[in-house]
């Protein structure tokens, strides 16, 4: 199977993600303490507890990237089928279950005198979130920077995709209930079709007319860099809006952002290293086994933050805890990235 690389690279504003999150917490912050009437005039704007600006916001984040998930490959799940072993039983079987146990650990135990316990749940609701939603877009970019198969890597993401219309819904409704955290059921499955179902529709439809029409030459290399900045703005302002409804939980708790991210990183680590290990006891190539242990330990972040604010709302502290998922996520990934390619010798392709 040939497939043109979507991706050359980190772009420039993926690779200093993490300094526009904080420039985006500032102003966010700036905004919430000295415009609050912005805010406010925001959250009139609401449909069944759906901030209707940030939807709109977020369809411009997610929408691209579904666009880039070639669902055709799934007909290659039966070549090779050892590394997709290992993405879903890693995705689904135990980062959900491992973030919750990492956070819960850390918010409700090393952290329990620092932080108190209503905040607690509401960061450990945040977490689940961001265990629930594996990596769908930022992955291609992770494995191109490994020399993963581009093939194989469309692969895994496509059967990913799949996985989360069926999987995402009951996982984050039981992880909820287990940390005491009440569940809207009906808000959760629209949140659930708004960010997830109508996206991936609306992407495999669009992918599937530009190619039809213009090729896939065209579709790959013209097309879909089109829609780079545009991800990238509706990231950055829907954080701005974010961080203006968060003012005051920040700064009343400016040592949380710090004390919230400390249970994500050790659970990236964690999660990248099983199935890499998995993957070398397979004895599965260096360019199957990179992206397995990527696509588990990245998040798909802009699903977490707009669950988050459809079940608890702009200013609930969860939606801050997804929002640290996004501001730990590049320099993370970026030490992963140098990991994998250090280890390439520990693979025999």
């Amino acid at each position: 199977m040939q497939l043109k690389p979507i991706n050359t690279g980190i772009s420039f504003f993926e690779k200093y993600l993490t300094l526009w999150v904080l420039l985006c917490m500032a102003a966010g912050i700036l905004i919430g303490r000295y415009l609050p009437g912005v805010p406010a005039f925001l959250g009139r704007f609401e449909y069944a507890r759906v901030s209707i600006p940030i939807a709109i916001l977020i369809w411009l984040m997610i929408y691209p990237m579904m666009m880039k998930v070639d669902f055709a490959s799934i007909k290659n799940v039966g070549k090779n089928p050892k590394g997709l072993y290992v993405t879903w039983v890693t995705n689904w079987l135990i980062k959900p279950f491992s973030m919750y146990l990492i956070a819960w650990f850390f918010f409700f135990v090393v952290f329990k005198a620092l932080i108190p316990a209503e905040l607690a749940k509401s960061y450990l609701a945040g977490a689940i979130l961001l265990g629930a939603a594996p990596c769908t877009a930022m992955v291609f970019v992770w494995s191109h920077l490994t020399k993963g198969n581009p093939a194989y890597t469309v692969v895994q993401v496509a059967t990913n995709d799949l996985i989360i219309l069926i999987a995402f819904t009951p996982i984050v409704a039981l992880l909820l209930g287990i940390g005491g955290i009440k569940v809207p059921w009906d808000t959760l499955l629209l949140s659930v079709v708004l960010f997830v179902v109508i996206p991936l529709a609306g992407g495999a439809l669009t992918r599937h007319s530009v190619i039809k029409h213009k090729g896939e030459d065209y579709f790959l290399n013209s097309f879909i860099p089109k829609f780079n900045n545009v991800t990238i703005a509706g990231l950055l302002l829907t954080l701005v809006i974010i961080f203006a409804f968060q003012g005051k939980v920040i700064l009343a708790n400016p040592l949380h952002i710090l004390l919230i991210a400390v249970p994500l990183t050790i659970q990236t680590f964690l999660i990248f290293f099983i199935a890499y290990f998995a993957s070398r006891g397979l004895k599965l190539a260096h360019c199957i086994a990179a992206p397995a242990g990527m696509i588990g330990a990245s998040n798909f972040f802009e699903l977490a933050v707009a669950v988050a604010i459809s079940l608890f709302g702009t200013s609930s502290p969860v939606a801050m805890a997804t929002v640290v998922g996004v501001l730990v996520e590049v320099p993370v990934m970026l030490t992963l990235v140098k990991i994998a390619n250090r280890t390439q010798h520990w693979f025999k392709g």
